[in-house]
């Protein structure tokens, strides 16, 4: 990797992000040797401009950013630092600088509309008609969806596999949501799994 260090006084503008939900976390800034650091310890090292030298985030708060993955911009002027952190990221206590935790694409969305509708007890959705049905059917619908997933991944139509695949997402999450769970405790699970 080849970073340019001339431009602004020695300074690089460095992106810290989430490396789990793709959220903005922070803005900081590195020399070469916070830099080295960086790639050598694994953990997010700036160079603190009213500190005048290196500064480890989470050196105080033990709320360190741990590296999985270093990007640099087409003009080699800009790193991106996909990260995990330890707890919030903001000296104010926020999880990001930029604010709270936020959503994590529009399955997240989703998921949120779909609560919504069955807590609105919205009576002309789809969604909310079938949790009505309760527990068993929601579990059918999740099972039959399955089924047609598996059909349309033998045959060689991509637009029906898609489509299937939607419409299981879909009623899984209808099915989590009535379950008391959501795609963050499956998350969860996932991450634990994670070697």
């Amino acid at each position: 990797m080849k970073i340019d260090f001339n431009k602004n006084n020695g300074l690089v503008p460095v992106i810290i992000q989430d490396s789990r939900t793709q959220q903005v976390l922070m803005l900081g800034y590195m020399n070469e040797e916070a830099f080295e650091k960086t790639e050598k310890d694994g953990i997010v090292t700036f160079f603190s401009r009213s500190k005048n030298r290196l500064w480890i985030k989470g050196e105080e708060s033990g709320n360190f950013l741990t590296v999985k993955n270093i990007s640099i911009d087409c003009d080699q002027d800009t790193i991106l630092i996909q990260a995990v952190p330890t707890n919030t990221v903001c000296h104010t206590g926020s999880f990001s600088c930029f604010g709270e935790k936020e959503t994590k694409g529009f399955l997240y969305e989703l998921e949120a509309k779909i609560s919504e509708r069955i807590d609105k007890k919205t009576e002309d959705s789809y969604t909310y008609s079938l949790y009505q049905r309760g527990i068993n059917k929601m579990a059918q619908k999740v099972g039959e969806e399955a089924v047609e997933l598996v059909i349309e991944a033998k045959d060689s139509n991509d637009d029906l596999f898609k489509n299937e695949a939607a419409d299981l997402m879909y009623h899984f999450l209808i099915l989590l949501k009535a379950k008391g769970f959501s795609m963050e405790d499956i998350e969860q699970i996932l991450l634990s799994r994670d070697k």
